[in-house]
């Protein structure tokens, strides 16, 4: 068996039925096995970010191994945009790059390069994944790649790669004689029993408290549990971006995102809470804001996550964690759903009832929005989430992009807003689209994108032409880069510098460069017309592309300017106000 064929199998045997592969001379005997293989399709996505992109996409969806291909030296150094944002969120995804014949390594020489086009990818990468390595040696393909999956996909979950010399794809191999991973001990993860018996008095004298349920439940598999513990909890529910869509809107317990380009009133509950129970959130910095210090500022604070240092960070940068839980989010929620008495805590009505009254003072999209003549994005993002189907994913790039979505839109039940929330680059949602909706076997998909992150892989139009995907892809138009010019109005005297027409960026007709790809397009340019463009875009049979026009001037509201604390998102609730409004009393942890 050549041993390029042997991969070809191991990746059919994962599970995964489509590879996203782009060319090369050092990757085309892996790409030809995979395209002979019966059980897989291959993908060619035009530039290596997107494939790296696609295939984390197709992880999330599918919640098992993506699987990318490029070939050597910028091949490899391609998908490391891609290869990032799978290794902050956490997403297990196989990288496998070709690389030069063994006998044109550079070795000790002190050369650059020796071999064409020869990149040590795997120095390059081993920073951005959890396990990275070179196949030097035939026999040992199978101990490699059962070793990389292992690794992506236990404790916290993310990226590896594969670095496969171009002559071993073609060397002849006995599939029956190769050496096969075990692991050097099985790993037992952390027992929680202990903090769990500690947090059971904390959380039955809590009268403010909140939920955070952070993307580490979804990875651990824990959905359904997790929505059993927030019913058993009767807790208010303030979700990080990677689990905006944990709970449909209008449950009773959601309150809203929160952090600095959060809700008003999800920070305000999580400002005034007397208790937090995070769960999978490593809580960054968009979260908490700056300094950590301030986040929650009264609350006691219960942290459960995977990785210890996430946890051990915390006091470094300013933030004491009362009860720090080293555990997998769905052990540990399963060992407090079983620990938790069967009776009700504090009467938590009083709490409810003003993070309502907070809710409907602060709308995210309030009446006036409706009124206005030209394409309020609030407006659009409240369309958008009343005409969406249920079972219609969302994937949305960064910038206002993301920030209108978190903000504004309304998730319904079982549907998933996706997004790279930690690398958060610009040109993910198109390509992430591709991965999403090959993963749900050619059913549709939105692609919620920006003018200035659709340039960035802008060549996948013509992926998904041709491969005839039902992405409907929505371009919020406003001619620049909005969130940089927000932080210029901040700091910079409003000088577009770089983030405008004016300021030297290129901004084309987008609708033209569609129709060029072959779309169907349409033009919004009134938030009369959302509605019924709207459902027309969605109607489409196969690709759409609508592009929606909003004024340049539109700003993402509220936002915390930069190094500030959440609570001062504009417009303010004072100190003093949020104090006679609901005194703020910190727990006694003695107690316990």
């Amino acid at each position: 068996m050549k041993l390029s064929d042997f991969v070809a199998d191991f990746i059919a045997r994962q599970g995964v039925r489509h590879v996203f592969a782009i060319s090369g001379g050092a990757s085309l005997h892996l790409i030809h096995s995979v395209a002979e293989h019966p059980d897989i399709d291959f993908v060619c996505p035009l530039h290596e970010q997107a494939g790296a992109m696609a295939a984390d996409a197709y992880s999330r969806i599918t919640r098992n191994l993506g699987v990318a291909i490029g070939t050597s030296g910028p091949g490899g150094t391609n998908m490391i945009t891609g290869i990032c944002g799978a290794y902050y969120d956490s997403v297990p995804v196989l990288y496998l790059t070709g690389q030069v014949a063994t006998f044109r390594f550079k070795g000790n020489t002190g050369v650059r390069q020796y071999g064409f086009q020869e990149t040590d990818i795997v120095s390059v990468c081993r920073p951005i994944t959890k396990y990275a390595v070179t196949v030097t040696d035939p026999s040992r393909i199978r101990y490699e790649l059962e070793k990389a999956c292992h690794i992506a996909k236990t404790g916290r979950p993310g990226p590896v790669l594969v670095d496969i010399p171009d002559n071993l794809q073609r060397e002849q191999i006995d599939p029956g004689h190769l050496e096969g991973y075990q692991p050097d001990s099985v790993t037992t993860p952390p027992d929680p029993s202990a903090q769990v018996n500690q947090c059971l008095p904390l959380l039955t004298q809590a009268k403010r408290p909140v939920v955070v349920p952070g993307w580490g439940i979804r990875l651990a598999g824990a959905d359904e549990d997790a929505h059993r513990l927030v019913d058993k909890l009767g807790f208010p529910v303030v979700p990080t971006w990677g689990m905006a869509d944990f709970l449909p809107a209008g449950h009773p317990l959601v309150v809203g995102t929160f952090g600095t380009h959060g809700t008003r009133y999800g920070n305000f509950a999580i400002q005034n809470a007397d208790l937090i129970l995070a769960i999978g959130t490593r809580l960054d910095t968009h979260e908490t804001g700056s300094p950590l210090s301030s986040f929650a500022r009264d609350a006691v604070k219960i942290v459960v996550d995977i990785d210890r240092a996430e946890l051990d960070k915390a006091p470094y940068y300013g933030m004491k964690i009362d009860v720090p839980v080293q555990a997998d989010a769905g052990f540990f929620i399963r060992a407090l759903l079983n620990a938790l008495p069967s009776g009700k805590g504090s009467n938590l009505e009083p709490w409810k009832r003003h993070i309502r009254e907070w809710m409907e003072r602060y709308p995210i999209c309030p009446d006036n929005y409706f009124r206005e003549d030209s394409v309020n994005p609030y407006v659009f993002v409240h369309e958008l989430s009343a005409l969406l189907g249920e079972d219609v994913p969302v994937v949305v790039d960064t910038g206002c992009a993301i920030a209108w979505m978190m903000q504004a839109f309304q998730p319904k039940r079982g549907q998933r807003v996706i997004h790279d929330f930690n690398n958060t680059a610009m040109g993910y949602a198109l390509p992430g689209s591709i991965g999403a909706s090959l993963a749900r076997e050619g059913r549709p998909v939105v692609c919620v994108t920006g003018d200035g992150s659709l340039q960035m892989n802008i060549q996948e139009l013509a992926t998904v032409i041709h491969y005839k995907l039902p992405v409907k892809i929505i371009l919020f138009n406003n001619r620049g880069y909005s969130m940089i010019q927000q932080t210029q109005d901040q700091w910079l005297g409003s000088k577009y510098i770089a983030s405008s027409p004016g300021g030297g960026l290129p901004v084309p007709d987008f609708g033209k460069i569609a129709q060029a790809y072959g779309y169907r397009t349409w033009t919004i340019r009134k938030n009369s017309e959302v509605h019924k463009v709207l459902r027309e875009v969605l109607a489409q049979d196969g690709p759409a592309f609508c592009d929606v026009q909003i004024a340049p001037a539109h700003r993402v509201i509220p936002q915390v300017k930069y190094g500030r604390p959440i609570e001062d998102s504009e417009p303010l609730l004072d100190r003093d106000e949020f104090n006679r409004a609901m005194i703020v009393r910190p727990l006694d942890i003695s107690r316990t």
